[in-house]
């Protein structure tokens, strides 16, 4: 599992420099990993760290929040559908922050300044978060309750966006309907610290919390004969979920099937009992990376990196159903 982990820090890195050295004026992986390092000339540290490296910290925040809460989300549900965009949480947050931008013509945003969009992202996806568990809630969490209350609660999330994008003027909506894609284009060092000050704190949390997660797992009975306070457990680690998925669509957007994908790639390559928690950040991270190297230098056409993870998640939540579906089968 240590060497696992290792490889996709190792990976990590690779794609950061790949991504990093990409662009007009293309600048070699050994020059990218010579900068980074404290060396270079001043024209390569200035396009390096001024320019581009604050884009791809952004993509691996945001891939390393969306995998840890996705590997979250389907502990606390033992079901490997349970992601934050399927449960509703991250269309709670897009909802809050498309009005902040729309409904007020960006006006409290701008009074906000770089807090406008996460507060409202955070406050939206909580609120998604306490509706899906009230509505859900019967004796405990179920599963397969807890998924079609999610889906139901994504489908009006959805309406109430396309609702807001029609009413408004056509600047905000050109503006939110930029956002909603999931980019990471023009990001830059006001987006990282915010970012990496809630996945230090959450990540920090949901990583001590990993016997919880682990007892979770075995389901309710088994997990309180373990000594787990089962409610507090679950409250907290469900509002550390919230937390990392409200930051992460705050600074790039609702990039999708990210919290699906990584939990469970990290999951067959650690070859543990759950997802592990690690290991699916990682992972997260390296699939945004890719996606947006992929978006930006493979396709003949710059994309958003949101439309590669879309058309990526797509067949693997087909994949993940039809593998469920031949399970509960047998």
């Amino acid at each position: 599992m240590a060497a696992i982990t290792a490889g996709l820090a190792g990976l990590l890195f690779l794609l950061v420099c790949i991504n990093v050295g990409r662009g007009d004026y293309p600048i070699a992986l050994s020059q990218v990993i010579e900068v980074l390092l404290g060396g270079g000339t001043s024209a390569e540290r200035f396009i390096i760290a001024d320019l581009r490296l604050p884009r791809s910290l952004v993509g691996v925040l945001v891939g390393v929040a969306l995998g840890v809460a996705g590997a979250i989300t389907q502990s606390i549900t033992r079901n490997p559908l349970a992601s934050p965009d399927i449960l509703g949480i991250s269309i709670g947050a897009s909802v809050a922050a498309v009005a902040l931008i729309v409904l007020t013509g960006g006006s409290i945003a701008s009074f906000l300044g770089i807090f406008g969009l996460p507060l409202a992202a955070l406050l939206g996806g909580l609120a998604a978060a306490i509706a899906l568990f009230l509505l859900s809630w019967k004796g405990g969490v179920d599963g397969f309750r807890i998924i079609l209350i999610g889906i139901a609660i994504t489908a009006i999330g959805q309406a109430l966006v396309y609702w807001m994008l029609i009413i408004s003027d056509i600047h905000d909506v050109a503006r939110a309907q930029a956002w909603l894609v999931g980019s990471l284009n023009g990001r830059d060092w006001r987006n990282v610290y915010p970012m990496l000050t809630v996945v230090l704190i959450c990540g920090t949390i949901a990583v001590i919390a990993a016997f919880q997660l682990g007892a979770l797992r075995l389901g309710e009975d088994s997990a309180r004969a373990l000594g787990t306070r089962l409610q507090l457990a679950q409250t907290t680690l469900l509002l550390c979920a919230v937390g990392l998925t409200a930051a992460s669509v705050a600074a790039a957007g609702p990039i999708g099937f990210v919290g699906l994908m990584a939990p469970q790639v990290a999951l067959r390559l650690v070859r543990s009992a759950g997802p592990p928690i690690i290991a699916s950040g990682l992972t997260g991270g390296c699939l945004v990376l890719l996606a947006d190297i992929v978006a930006r230098t493979v396709l003949p056409v710059e994309l958003p990196a949101g439309i590669v993870t879309a058309a990526l998640g797509g067949p693997f939540l087909l994949y993940l159903l039809i593998r469920t579906n031949r399970k509960v089968s047998a």
